[in-house]
């Protein structure tokens, strides 16, 4: 997870040709966080470990130890800086952790708030739609926001919701919050002819006085009848539901994909059937018509591996895809049907193709399925035609798994656990277990790094791609946001992207829970680079907690090791076994 990357270094010492943690006996660490560390979190926990005998102070308050010497406390922290003095016998940490306040500074004077302006980049829409402008400025005065010829008063706003980050539900605590919001000004206008680049006036009145200021962006009103298409020139590009990375991923974008822009918002374009791509990933291009297509007869091929569903079109459309157990929905956008002829003969896998016109530029097709299992598909533009591939259930005497152990190298170490060992070398450790367990079960095995390198995450994805394994299983071990609870949070995750690697996710975590006798965190539906090739069902699976102190000496044990990799490659094997077994 991404707050893995910020923990501290600790010295380590070669032990038996693995790297090991400098042990507790040498005297007091605290491995996370370091020194000078900022956060937005409302508390922190420290992580780390001393001698057993003796006792350990946070701020002369004596705190808990689990039996091998290792704690995990949380302390509150208030905005700004925060010490704490961690002592053992004679020697002392010294941290300080600083709280930033991630709210606007209401202004107090005749002034608007730094960066408050909006629209903050050049933004386009169609005449019709509305176009929002905000400001933040002193509670009792008047805004306004000039547009052209357009003038608008800004409305203050009294209360608003806060929604937490995306990783709170791994914390459970993803509720939203109320809050009483002072000094917020919005408001929101249609204009219904084309306007040319326009930088919005901001206008404060406080106090008997006037400040005018330009907002940072521009405001362009699109000629209705002006057509621009945008040709997607990444391999897949990367569709969102809107113009920032922060909104979700939509099916990406086969390269060669046309769409019409409908709107921008900084280097972000937005397309007529809703989703949002970087200008970066495309070519814009002036087109006399939008990019429109007919389809008429469509057929499959059958190859030895595959399953292809040729899809000929006049142009090639954006593609949203979904998956069911036995279903597969492909829909094509800007898309009219005048299909009367499908050629989808019996094979192994397909068991019936059928279409529908869903909306007046949506044809939905979707196969059905023989076995209960998807083994994954690519997607790609043959010209103006769209392959769907489609993958068979493997031979059961030649099954491929790869392993990806998580992070890797000087600059990607992961999380730390109490006495300062690194994620990256306990995921390597249990792989390499894993990989000998599957290898004796007659499986193959891929790795996506053999030692402490740095292989970077789009160099595992494309390992992916390139090896076609019959699943993908990248491993890791926990840890947590700052305001998440160490001490009383540990146990098995696995994460899932696509519906084709669900059952597998939910039966690993199932077997390794209930084998091992293991705590379960959940199951997740998540967006990570690892979990989202398609050509494969693809897991990252996070066995434990490292900065639990009592899970940590679980997953620092040889025997526990050993034995979590010969129940994984169990579970692998009787998930292959049971998707394979005739119904």
């Amino acid at each position: 997870m991404g707050w893995k990357s910020s923990v501290a270094m600790m010295p380590l010492v070669l032990w038996g040709g693995l790297m090991r943690p400098a042990q507790a006996e040498a005297g007091l660490v605290v491995a996370y966080p370091p020194a000078n560390h900022q956060t937005t979190a409302a508390q922190i926990f420290l992580i780390g470990t001393a001698p057993i005998a003796g006792v350990v102070t946070v701020n002369g308050q004596a705190i808990t130890r689990n039996s091998a010497g290792h704690f995990a406390p949380s302390f509150p922290l208030k905005v700004g800086d925060n010490r704490f003095e961690v002592r053992y016998q004679n020697q002392v940490i010294t941290l300080t952790i600083t709280r930033l306040d991630t709210r606007p500074k209401v202004p107090t004077s005749l002034a608007f708030a730094q960066d408050s302006l909006q629209p903050a980049v050049a933004i386009a829409r169609l005449p019709g739609e509305v176009v929002c402008f905000e400001a933040i400025a002193p509670p009792t005065g008047r805004v306004m926001v000039q547009v052209g010829d357009r003038q608008l008063a800004l409305q203050p706003q009294v209360a608003s919701v806060e929604l937490p980050p995306n990783y709170a539900v791994l914390t459970r605590q993803n509720q939203p919050t109320p809050i009483a919001q002072t000094g917020l000004f919005q408001g929101c206008t249609v204009f219904d002819r084309p306007m040319a680049a326009t930088v919005p006036r901001f206008t404060l009145t406080f106090n008997g006085q006037t400040l005018t200021q330009p907002a940072p962006g521009t405001v362009t009103i699109l000629e209705p009848n002006r057509f621009r298409a945008a040709i997607v020139t990444a391999e897949a590009g990367v569709a969102r539901t809107g113009p920032s990375t922060d909104y979700s991923r939509l099916t990406p974008l086969p390269q060669g994909t046309q769409a019409l822009v409908t709107g921008q918002e900084g280097s972000w374009l937005r397309l007529d059937y809703g989703a949002w791509i970087r200008s970066s990933e495309v070519q814009v291009v002036d087109v006399a018509i939008p990019p429109r297509s007919l389809i008429r007869s469509l057929k499959t091929r059958d190859l030895p591996d595959w399953t292809e569903v040729h899809f000929p079109l006049q142009v090639p459309v954006p593609v949203t895809i979904t998956q069911e157990d036995r279903l597969f929905s492909i829909t094509l956008h800007n898309t009219v049907a005048q299909t009367d002829t499908i050629y989808a003969p019996p094979n192994r896998l397909l068991d019936r193709l059928d279409w529908q016109q869903i909306t007046p530029t949506q044809v939905r097709y979707q196969l059905r399925f023989k076995p209960r299992q998807q083994w994954g598909y690519t997607l790609r533009y043959e010209g103006t035609t769209l392959v769907l591939a489609l993958r068979h259930p493997p031979d059961r005497q030649n099954i491929t798994v790869l392993l990806d152990p998580g992070h890797g190298g000087d600059a990607d170490i992961g999380a730390r656990g109490p006495t300062g060992y690194p994620e990256k070398a306990a995921a390597l450790t249990i792989s390499q277990l894993l990989r000998a367990e599957l290898e004796q079960r007659g499986l193959r095995v891929v790795m996506t790094r053999e030692a402490d390198t740095d292989v970077g995450l789009a160099a595992r994805v494309a390992l992916i791609q390139q090896t076609q394994p019959t699943i993908a299983l990248s491993l890791h071990y926990n840890a947590l946001p700052d305001d998440g609870d160490a001490l009383n949070t540990s146990g098995v995750a696995v994460f899932w992207f696509h519906p084709q690697a669900y059952s597998l996710a939910v039966f690993l975590h199932d077997y390794l829970v209930q084998r091992l006798h293991r705590p379960s965190d959940g199951v997740f539906w998540n967006n990570l680079a690892l979990t989202r090739p398609t050509i494969a069902p693809s897991l990252l699976l996070e066995l434990g907690y490292m900065i639990n102190p009592d899970e940590y000496e679980w997953i620092m044990d040889p025997k526990a090791q050993q034995q979590l990799a010969a129940t994984l490659a169990d579970g692998v094997v009787a998930w292959i076994d049971q998707q394979l077994a005739p119904d």
